[in-house]
């Protein structure tokens, strides 16, 4: 079989297309593979589909195919125009490439196979490619992808925030609760974040008013930004956040108490766990330190703070009552931490309506 004939079969081409010619420089690392149609060959017009238009002239373009082997691989061919008596002169759409790419569509399907995994950058050094022009495949296929998504069933909405860099750089991300879906993504984190997120769900077939909910830290210019462009949404403080700052409460008390109480070295890591995820040696110095509860502050914070735990395995009344209950002992604890815990947890100017659920 000759090469041209084992390319041919490769590549998948269809008449009028064929294999004129190959170039190899081992040297280089390259493949050249040259693309020709015999003279007098008709094709199917691009834009209204008339079968038998004649070539009206021919452009060379190349494009990136996948490598052989080790070796880079391009294809040539001379692309025609055809002339179609319905609609003009029109570029033929070529089978291996998409109109306007310099690479063809199994190199492009590399790529996005690949980014979903691996930088952009690092796909550049591996196939030997500018990232800039690595881009443009991922923004092509990405847009594409989002021009046909339909935002119409969005009801339930998880917001948060995601390091972009080093620095305070950060992504918003935004992702329907019921579907398992990312939304949308933006730069930023601030109020005018749900700005364009509205925009978006809008052009996606969206109802502002259908949505129901929003489920986010506690970082105030997104209670601005829903308060102001979902009016109509509550919202939901997620379990992780409120936990964890409700661990940096009882830790802002325990670094200031230890000035006076000695004992509470060493024992920061005691308080941020439960008593049954404690280790042995854990659980010993924390029964220690738990038998002094009604002189150490820290061990006042901590018992609030399993005491708020437990409101999420109670029912939603009852929850509800005792979060009452929580919040009283929490502002007349005398415990700064914990008071400025509490009045965020369930205080929010920025939102109207019901207080935050969490």
């Amino acid at each position: 079989m000759r090469d041209r004939d084992l390319f041919q079969q490769a590549l998948g081409l269809q008449p009028p297309w064929r294999v004129a010619r190959s170039e190899f420089d081992a040297e280089q690392h390259r493949l050249d593979l040259y693309l020709d149609f015999p003279a007098g060959s008709v094709f199917v017009c691009p834009e209204c589909g008339a079968a038998g238009c004649k070539v009206h002239d021919t452009e060379d373009k190349s494009w990136r195919h996948l490598n052989f082997f080790q070796h880079q691989a391009y294809l040539h061919a001379r692309t025609p125009r055809v002339r179609c008596e319905q609609c003009g002169v029109h570029v033929v759409r070529v089978a291996w490439a998409r109109p306007g790419s310099g690479f063809t569509l199994l190199f492009e399907a590399l790529v996005m196979m690949l980014v979903k995994d691996m930088p952009v950058a690092a796909i550049g050094r591996m196939v030997s490619e500018h990232d800039t022009r690595l881009w443009r495949i991922v923004h092509h296929y990405v847009e594409e992808a989002r021009a046909e998504v339909d935002f119409s069933d969005v009801r339930c909405v998880g917001l948060d925030e995601k390091a972009s860099k080093r620095g305070h750089n950060y992504l918003t991300l935004f992702v329907d609760l019921e579907a398992t879906r990312l939304l949308y993504a933006t730069e930023s984190r601030e109020a005018t974040t749900l700005t364009a997120f509205r925009k978006d769900l809008e052009q996606h077939g969206g109802v502002v008013e259908q949505v129901e909910e929003f489920c986010l830290d506690m970082w105030p210019p997104y209670l601005k930004g829903i308060g102001e462009t979902f009016p109509e949404a509550s919202v939901t403080f997620d379990k992780f956040h409120v936990m964890k700052i409700l661990n940096h409460a009882v830790d802002q008390v325990r670094r200031a108490e230890q000035r006076i109480r000695p004992e509470l070295r060493g024992s920061r890591y005691v308080w941020t766990k439960n008593p049954e995820n404690l280790s042995p040696k854990q659980f010993a110095l924390w029964s220690e330190l738990d038998v002094k509860r009604l002189n150490l502050k820290t061990a006042r914070a901590y018992h609030m703070r399993l005491a708020f735990q437990e409101l999420y395995t109670m029912e939603r009344d009852r929850a509800a009552a005792l979060l009452s209950r929580w919040y009283f002992w929490a502002t007349h604890s005398r415990l700064e931490p914990m008071v400025d815990v509490a009045r965020a947890l369930l205080v929010s100017e920025s939102v109207p309506g019901d207080l935050p659920r969490i």
